[in-house]
């Protein structure tokens, strides 16, 4: 995947993915003999003749335009930074209605902006499922924003695609929601890109919850090395297929029908559901990783975090499974102390 803000996008920025495989020293071609030089030549010479062109090797097969894979190779941009109006003034924080750029789309959300003096670390904020219909700008993880601010944090939340005040995607639901996937990546890119005082662009963490965190899953993949850490609350499965058996096929949801009516269901086509989970590229994930899942969470099992943090621990990643015993999906009694080894965890990688 390669990422921009502006035209003058640090060179750090680009990150090179490899988009197929020519081989190495042992798949390299045997020394060409002067006779079969000569009929190379002789071949070439016929072919300007004749106006017709060398055949060149084939391109490698594009990846499915509805994949984490066509994620990775899409050159990301995020800029234009642009604070509104003050929403909320607190001893410790500003709170701002905000829009950035994220390829080509603007997206709204709210940036509260720590009192004192800066650069502060950044996090993005990614929240989880409510119906767009409902949703109103900065809704989702309130007391994430707030206390995240008193300790220190710009926090960016956005709202993604289709949500309050920005621009519509109208296949974004269809297309399994990895728009929401960009948006994130648009967020960081623009907080790198704004050239605001209060605002490191070198120190950014990802924060997510519930449909969340499993966008942090696919932006740590499409994006290896953006965000210097990411936390993951309650996170949906990893598996794409079992978030629409779990939460959509069961209340007769008519998406359903249209998403594999475009893609096949899993069975019809493995390939496009194996290309949508962040488990089968695991290995290019490059940051830490932290997530917590209660015990008693009814939502989302615990079961598919231990899941995700097992795979990508087997692809040797810095990955750590916090269960929280007796926590359901929102976190209640004990939140504040997950938050307290959330914001331990972050210090480590941001402070």
């Amino acid at each position: 995947m390669r990422l921009r803000g502006t035209a003058c996008a640090a060179a750090g920025l680009l990150l090179a993915v490899a988009t197929g495989c020519t081989g190495g020293a042992e798949d390299a071609a045997p020394t060409t003999s002067p006779a079969a030089a000569r009929s190379t030549g002789e071949k070439a010479a016929g072919e300007r003749a004749t106006g017709e062109s060398p055949r060149t090797a084939p391109s490698p097969t594009p990846a499915d335009p509805v994949s984490l894979q066509a994620l990775m190779q899409r050159e990301h941009t995020g800029s234009d930074l642009r604070l509104g109006e003050v929403l909320d003034r607190t001893p410790a924080y500003t709170r701002y209605a905000v829009t950035y750029e994220a390829n080509g789309l603007t997206i709204s959300g709210i940036m509260n902006i720590p009192e004192g003096e800066g650069p502060f670390p950044a996090l993005v904020l990614a929240h989880g499922y409510i119906d767009p219909d409902v949703y109103v700008s900065g809704q989702g993880m309130p007391r994430e924003q707030d206390r995240l601010a008193r300790n220190g944090y710009v926090v960016l939340h956005t709202d993604y695609r289709n949500h309050a005040r920005s621009d519509k995607d109208p296949d974004n639901d269809v297309n399994l929601r990895l728009g929401y996937t960009e948006d994130v990546v648009g967020a960081a890119l623009a907080l790198r890109d704004s050239g605001r005082p209060e605002i490191d662009g070198d120190r950014i963490g990802l924060f997510g919850r519930s449909m969340g965190g499993g966008v942090v899953y696919n932006t740590l993949v499409v994006a290896p090395g953006l965000f210097d850490a990411a936390v993951a609350y309650a996170p949906v499965s990893a598996r794409p297929q079992e978030n629409i058996d779990h939460f959509q096929r069961p209340d007769g949801d008519p998406l359903v029908a249209e998403i594999e009516d475009e893609h096949g269901t899993p069975e019809e086509n493995p390939a496009f559901w194996r290309g949508v989970s962040p488990l089968t590229h695991a290995g290019r994930v490059s940051d830490p990783l932290l997530i917590q899942h209660g015990t008693a969470d009814a939502t989302c099992p615990l079961a598919w975090s231990r899941e995700a943090a097992e795979v990508f621990r087997k692809a040797g990643k810095d990955v750590e499974l916090r269960t929280v015993a007796g926590e359901g999906h929102t976190f209640g009694p004990k939140w504040a102390a997950s938050m307290d080894v959330t914001e331990a965890f972050l210090a480590r990688h941001l402070r």
